[in-house]
């Protein structure tokens, strides 16, 4: 991981369906680019209740994280640089509607299928590095 301390947290949401690992990503509706749910440190929070937290508002999964952080990507946001902290999230539960279902899609995808969305978006590198499925 970077030595820089993280200001965003994102979950990747993870499930085992008929026998393979699927990931969950999620797209603004209308968008094209896919990512996983991800959002700004509040004061008070870890970096464990963003993610948790984020997965449940912009993806309506519930679950457990497996672990420390997989690792970092920075991006630009605002003119300024920010550092994201992914963890793997382990999903127990899908709800039918969330906080954010008005205006974000998600989808359920094999590891290769989600990696072939995710080609341009900082995180596919840390899914080449992950042990995914073992978490």
């Amino acid at each position: 991981m970077s030595a820089v301390v993280p200001n965003q947290a994102a979950a990747l949401p993870i499930r085992e369906r008929d026998g393979r690992l699927e990931l969950c990503l999620i797209r603004k509706k209308g968008s094209n680019d896919w990512g996983i749910p991800k959002g700004v440190v509040d004061p008070g929070d870890t970096l464990e209740d963003t993610a948790l937290k984020e997965a449940w508002e912009e993806a309506g999964l519930l679950g457990t994280l497996a672990g420390p952080p997989i690792g970092t990507y920075d991006y630009s946001k605002w003119t300024v640089t920010m550092t994201v902290a992914v963890f793997v999230m382990r999903v127990t539960d899908e709800h039918p509607e969330w906080p954010e279902m008005g205006y974000r899609d998600r989808e359920w995808l094999s590891v290769s299928d989600a990696a072939v969305r995710l080609e341009k978006h900082p995180v596919r590198t840390l899914l080449e590095g992950a042990r995914i499925d073992e978490a």
